[in-house]
């Protein structure tokens, strides 16, 4: 027989109470003892300890605390409460605090124990006809402390509700609960408890002249204390029938005052007569005002939602019409501040000349005028694109525009309350829906990533300019590229990238593992399933990288940065690979593309061209394949800058299976002057391409063309060295 089974025949329970975690774990007998569903459960704290009786409670914390002074057990007698206020059985708790330390000292404790069922008292009693031990006051204290930290942490109305009707007041816990408020000149009851379904309805709507306690309460700011129902019928005959269904024996109806304002009054009815002594009446009052700055803040909180709400659905669009043979997705996350909208968005514009238009932008800010330069700036963006203009020209018109906003914002700010400039990142990409050619224009920006046919992840360094609003007047070049069939690209915000404390590196790399992972299959399992199901699961997985809970596993080294908005839009061509529109019925591995232009004004890129070759081959099979491409496209990329007057165009391809690959990389310039074999001495610094592509490639070489021509080198995949390379 399991001890499991031996426990629960003797009705004994076992429970882990960790109170640094405020979590608490039982097994199924001591679930049941606690009234609750038999089986293993975690609860928070609060939930355990409203099942207890607070007196029991309050005595209960010093005996753990003497038992941790002197190392020994902690026993006691509990009465467990149902949500009446009931007592449904006393059981004895036998535990033992282990306590925590650190080199400071100690710190909290664990307490394992048992929890056992005795016979007293029955089931049935209520709590106020039960022995009461210990000090009432103390208890009393501990009761509102416990109240009014559960209040404080509710965010709703129905919350704040829910925490009123489980509150076990000490001694004499109430039964029914009602809170009225007050819209004009009429009362309803907004939230109730210990009531049926439809027993509110003649109370939901009553003028404030009404003879009924509520009404007098709100109208005249006092509380009124009804203690038996000979006092309530006296008081109030019109509304005694309605009252006298319900079976309560007293009543106290309290005002829900805030900052001098009545907002409401609250309701506590009694099944067993309730004297109201000084006592009971400071209770009640000071849970009274509890509960209405709790409903206050609640209702604040609730109005800043919704109003954030609908600011958040104005400002950041929905994606337009669907676009022939590409699928787009999309994805806001506010921070996790109290504004639900910040300066990231994201937008997609048809264009005049039947193309559109991918932009994607952070106005520095977290704050509300943030999200105003935001709103502003999105609109001018979508102004001038929407007139035409080229990805450099809409940049350059919005930086202006934002530098002059800012301005204007800056004179009409008070004194004292200068907020200096703002600026802001973008990256506008305008796509050819046919062709798959794509212009791009940064400010600032993270550069875009393109996940392959293949599932290959590359970051497609762009040409870029400063952020919008810093100099009016910024030129911002245009990058060309060419989105291939199968070929997703991927647009975000820095907060994507360095949510969690990642810097610009670490956070890269957590992204990447998301875009290569194989494409998520559809609902079902249906692999064959056509539309944007997959990339809008691909966005759900970016997101859940950063947000979900194996981003708390995988914090970066800045984990004290300021979190920030995150946005991201995916657009895909589809073809074989990607996962969108129908698959082939035999796919074949897509070869691996990419290209990149190296400009006579910037020589700096040709560290990019070799980062650029180095990501492409990350899943080479030979390192020593990849330093010798990586050498081999530095010489050529630097020969073409060094004796052309042109620019460098690389191009690399990658196709076949893995492990039996066959690269092949072109750089084609704009000089008929053709390479030649040179004899360079030891001390030389140039002449030695021709003997590296010799020694280094399995084939190269030079193809003219109508105006210039083209360098090539191939390599074939090596799974292992060369036994030739190793003697």
């Amino acid at each position: 027989m399991r001890t499991e089974d031996v426990l629960a025949a003797i009705a004994t329970g076992l429970w882990r109470w960790d109170n640094a975690s405020g979590k608490v774990t039982l097994d199924g007998e001591a679930a049941r003892l606690l009234g609750l569903p038999a089986e293993p459960v975690v609860l928070p704290e609060v939930a355990v300890r409203s099942r207890f009786h607070p007196v029991d409670w309050n005595e209960i914390n010093g005996i753990i605390n003497l038992a941790v002074a002197e190392d020994t057990l902690a026993e006691a007698r509990l009465r467990i409460m149902d949500e009446d206020g009931r007592v449904l059985r006393t059981v004895r708790s036998r535990s033992k605090p282990l306590e925590r330390r650190t080199p400071d000292g100690p710190v909290d404790f664990e307490l394992i124990g048992t929890l056992q069922e005795i016979a007293e008292p029955q089931p049935g009693t209520t709590a106020v006809h039960t022995p009461i031990t210990g000090d009432w006051r103390r208890s009393r204290e501990a009761f509102l402390l416990d109240a009014g930290r559960a209040l404080a942490e509710a965010r709703s109305t129905a919350e704040v509700l829910r925490v009123a009707a489980s509150l076990s007041m000490p001694g004499f816990s109430p039964d029914g609960l009602a809170v009225f408020g007050v819209e004009g000149d009429r009362l309803s009851v907004i939230g109730h408890h210990g009531h049926g379904p439809g027993d509110e309805g003649p109370f939901t709507d009553m003028g404030m002249e009404t003879a009924y306690p509520a009404a007098e309460v709100v109208r005249t700011g006092r509380a009124i204390y009804l203690p038996t129902p000979e006092d309530y019928r006296r008081r109030f005959p019109a509304a005694w029938p309605l009252a006298q269904r319900f079976g309560r024996v007293s009543w106290a109806f309290l005002p829900l005052i805030v900052a001098g304002r009545t907002m409401g009054a609250w309701m506590a009815a009694f099944k067993h007569p309730v004297s109201f002594s000084p006592d009971e009446r400071s209770v009640l009052t000071t849970v009274a005002r509890m509960l209405a700055q709790a409903l206050q803040r609640a209702g604040v909180a609730e109005s800043e939602r919704e109003l954030t709400t609908g600011l958040q659905r104005s400002m950041m669009p929905q994606l337009g019409p669907e676009v022939p043979g590409m699928t787009i997705a999309a994805r806001y996350v506010p921070t996790g501040g109290g504004l639900q909208v910040g300066g990231d968005w994201y937008d997609m514009i048809p264009l005049p000349s039947g193309r559109f238009a991918l932009v994607i932008g952070d106005v520095q800010g977290h704050d509300v005028r943030a999200a105003g330069l935001m709103g502003q700036l999105r609109i001018a963006v979508r102004a001038y694109a929407s007139e035409g203009h080229r990805p450099d020209a809409v940049l350059s018109r919005a930086s202006r525009f934002l530098a002059g906003l800012c301005s204007s914002q800056e004179r009409e700010e008070e004194a004292g309350q200068d907020l200096g400039p703002r600026f802001a990142t973008c990256l506008y990409v305008e796509c050819d829906p046919e062709t798959g050619m794509l212009e791009v224009a940064r400010a600032g920006h993270p550069d875009p990533a393109v996940r392959m046919a293949d599932g290959t992840v590359l970051l497609r360094p762009t040409a870029g300019g400063l952020p919008l609003g810093i100099i009016p007047d910024t030129d911002y070049p245009t990058t060309r590229f060419v989105l291939e069939p199968g070929e997703t690209m991927m647009l975000c915000t820095d907060g994507l990238i360095e949510t969690g404390g990642h810097d610009h590196d670490t956070g890269w790399a957590r992204l990447r593992t998301i875009l290569e992972s194989d494409p998520p299959q559809p609902a079902g399992g249906d692999a064959t399933a056509p539309g944007s199901a997959h990339l809008e699961r691909m966005a759900d997985l970016l997101v859940q990288a950063v947000h979900g809970p194996s981003s708390h596993h995988t914090t970066g080294p800045l984990a004290d940065r300021r979190e920030d908005d995150i946005a991201v839009v995916l657009l895909c061509r589809e073809g074989p690979g990607c996962g969108c529109g129908t698959p082939p019925a035999q796919p074949v591995r897509p070869a691996r593309r990419t290209m990149l232009t190296v400009a006579q004004a910037e020589p700096g890129r040709i560290a990019g061209a070799r980062r650029q070759i180095q990501e492409f081959l990350h899943d080479w099979a030979d390192p020593d394949q990849v330093d010798s491409a990586v050498l081999m496209v530095s010489e050529m990329v630097t020969n073409v800058l060094v004796h052309t007057d042109g620019d460098a165009l690389l191009v690399a391809e990658a196709a076949g299976d893995l492990g039996a690959r066959r690269l092949r990389v072109e750089v084609a310039d704009g000089s008929d002057e053709l390479p030649h074999k040179r004899q360079p001495g030891e001390m030389a610094s140039s002449g030695r391409g021709v003997l590296l592509m010799e020694m280094l490639a399995d084939a190269w070489g030079v193809d003219p063309r109508g105006e210039g021509k083209s360098i090539w080198f191939e390599l074939h995949e090596r799974s292992k060295p060369d036994a030739d390379a190793l003697d």
